[in-house]
């Protein structure tokens, strides 16, 4: 395969990045968001687009891919700028427009959809509250006003009229019911005009299309938190439970072949995810591919014959399992694996006839260069990276581990290693994941991790038990042990890595947000000895409040997820809750949380802060009035990682 390399040839001339090592700092370098990003090429491969950030904003450029000369750049006026975005045909596109407001960093979307052509004319306002176009009767010929948020459910980039678009209706104001069903339209991506043709009978969905644009089957969670799927015959839905094929988590994944056979996702026995061909009529099922250790992290679909080609998988590094050999998709694939060893490799974008193809290669080190793919020259070329301001060689690696726990489980982690430094008595971060249940983390790149690290910091991260992607039972394990087992998973975890010989016992802080907020005050209240410090970034230290404060508790299926992980023991709760047992904590403690986070309510703060007050523990804090649940805002997130090193240093003597 041909290598060219364009250097950022691309995008690079048409806003020249302000960006330099030597012009910001450490915790600037590193807080930075993506400088361009959702890099997508054209259905008929003619224009090239990506959003980048010009005057504050994020702005959509397209340009020739030819030429590589710009033709257009789309933005809002005012407060709004570009969400996400789609090309709905061979020159038109689809994006939301979403709202900065002053009362808080993180962009407002309220369901808007616009669509503008690729240089930029017929721009046109096609989905949400704000229509000026009005109409009485039925029969809607109009683009009218609708009190619901949208978002692309599929393009149909080979039909030039029409797309399909799922919409979640309003409650109250403007508030989502995304308990409640959402209904499907298929709508005209030049007027606006919609149609409804179907609703899911199941709340939180996630529909699936076939080739021609027809929804065929839907999975959601009910108010019990239980996940159903259902199949379309002839208008109606039938629930897939009725093919009696054993299986639960049942999800289905692409079409296989034929219209009555299915690549699905599912489960036996509460074990891994593992892939089936199943045959919708007779209910024949067959296992295609399982992973003992690990659920599939990612679905490779081939985007001409919607079908399934590969299955990515993460136990420690990432492997790929190819379901078909032949499919040109696979052997694509494999072919950019080769051409770039070492890295992560996704297929962002391609055009219809599968001759163009935007990739995405990354990996511990790199957060993501994008390059163009031309199947008939066989040429890869360089178009940009997220962030050129940092080099891939002068970063951490990041190690997979595993070791046993204190009553016998494996569990498995990370831990970045400072580059050029011996892995000997290092100082040691304790990052915890969020979550905890249905995420984990990954070999990747982490900005905080690396920043850690370029200071002479190792990074531990445990995926203990209780985290998604190691099977249903593994999550099961953590439910109700948030307070207990799951901190002894990530306590067992330091240890072991102590008795490695990696860090030294006596400079060991942790550091989380989110329920690793949690776990940083949790496990300091455990082991008052190991840790020197404890950050706790939006997290949760009440846990009786999270049935009363917050967004979990607004919703039914909110409510039978927390009853199912948290359990309604008011006395276990309060024994769980770092609040109610601040007299326990030794390490000096940074609290550090966002004014406006719906997730975590400041209220979870205020409560912590009232336990470390009447035991007159010294603790520091840094508030931001106008974030959420995490930082959005590049300079607010900067000067987190400023105050963060600082109290690391000092607690740590370095």
């Amino acid at each position: 395969m041909k290598y060219t390399a364009i250097i950022a040839s691309f995008l690079l001339a048409i806003f020249p990045s302000i960006l330099s090592a030597t012009s910001l700092s450490q915790a600037a370098l590193y807080s930075k968001g993506a400088e361009y990003s959702h890099v997508k090429i054209s259905p008929n491969g003619d224009f090239l687009s990506a959003l980048t950030t010009h005057d504050g904003k994020k702005t959509l450029i397209i340009l020739e891919t030819e030429t590589k000369k710009m033709i257009s750049a789309i933005n809002f006026p005012g407060n709004a700028e570009v969400g996400n975005y789609e090309w709905v045909n061979q020159d038109r596109i689809v994006l939301q427009k979403v709202y900065l407001k002053g009362w808080t960093d993180v962009p407002q979307y309220y369901g808007e959809l616009m669509a503008v052509n690729a240089d930029g004319s017929k721009g046109k306002y096609l989905f949400g509250y704000n229509s000026s176009e009005q109409q009485t009767g039925s029969n809607i010929k109009r683009n009218t006003s609708i009190r619901a948020t949208a978002y692309i459910l599929d393009p149909l980039p080979e039909n030039d009229k029409y797309m399909l678009v799922n919409a979640i209706p309003w409650g109250s104001v403007t508030s989502l019911g995304n308990d409640s069903l959402q209904h499907v339209y298929r709508v005209n991506v030049k007027t606006g005009v919609r149609r409804k043709v179907a609703t899911s009978p199941i709340g939180n969905p996630s529909f699936l299309t076939d080739n021609e644009g027809e929804v065929k089957f839907v999975s959601g969670v009910n108010k019990n938190n239980e996940l159903h799927t259902f199949y379309r015959q002839d208008g109606d839905w039938i629930n897939a439970n009725d093919l009696n094929v054993g299986l639960t988590d049942f999800h289905p994944i692409s079409f296989a072949g034929k219209a009555s056979t299915i690549y699905a996702a599912a489960r036996e026995n509460n074990q891994t995810v593992s892939i089936y061909k199943i045959d919708l009529v007779s209910g024949q099922k067959e296992k295609i591919i399982n992973d003992e250790n690990v659920d599939p992290s990612n679905f490779w679909i081939n985007k001409q014959s919607k079908q399934l080609y590969a299955v990515e998988y993460e136990d420690g590094y990432p492997t790929y399992a190819f379901v078909d050999q032949k499919d040109d998709h696979t052997k694509l694939l494999k072919q950019l694996i080769a051409s770039l060893p070492g890295h992560q490799v996704q297929i962002i974008s391609e055009t219809t006839d599968a001759k163009l193809f935007v990739i995405k290669a990354f990996n511990d080190k790199n957060p993501g260069d994008y390059y163009l793919f031309d199947t008939e020259k066989v040429t890869l070329d360089y178009l940009a990276s997220e962030k050129s301001w940092l080099d891939p060689d002068a970063m951490a690696e990041v190690k997979p581990i595993s070791f046993t726990s204190r009553d016998g489980k494996i569990i498995s982690g990370y831990l970045t290693l400072p580059e050029g430094k011996e892995a000997k008595n290092l100082p040691l971060i304790v990052n915890p994941h969020g979550g905890p249940h249905y995420v984990r983390d990954w070999w990747s790149f982490d900005p905080q991790s690396q920043l850690l690290a370029s200071q002479g910091m190792a990074v531990l991260q445990v995926n203990f038990r209780g985290s998604g992607g190691y099977g249903k039972q593994f999550q099961q394990d953590g439910y109700q042990k948030w307070g207990a087992d799951i901190q002894y998973d990530i306590i067992d975890g330091t240890k072991y890595v102590i008795d490695q010989g990696f860090v030294d016992k006596d400079r060991i802080c942790i550091v989380g947000a989110s329920f690793g907020g949690y776990s940083a005050l949790q496990s300091a209240i455990i082991e008052p000895e190991l840790f020197k410090c404890a950050i706790g970034f939006a997290g949760v230290y009440d846990l009786k409040m999270m049935f009363e404060e917050g967004d979990i508790q607004q919703t039914s299926s909110g409510n039978s997820y927390l009853k199912q992980v948290l359990g309604e023991n008011i006395q276990q709760l309060e024994n769980m809750s770092p609040a109610f047992n601040t007299d326990k904590l030794k390490a000096n403690i940074l609290l550090v949380h966002g004014g406006n986070d719906e997730r975590a309510p400041i209220e979870q703060l205020e409560s912590l802060e009232k336990g470390l007050n009447q035991n007159k523990h010294p603790y520091e804090k840094l508030i931001m009035d106008d974030e959420g649940h995490g930082f959005y805002n590049d300079d607010h997130r900067a000067k987190y990682y400023d105050k963060m090193l600082s109290f690391l240093k000092s607690n740590l003597k370095l």
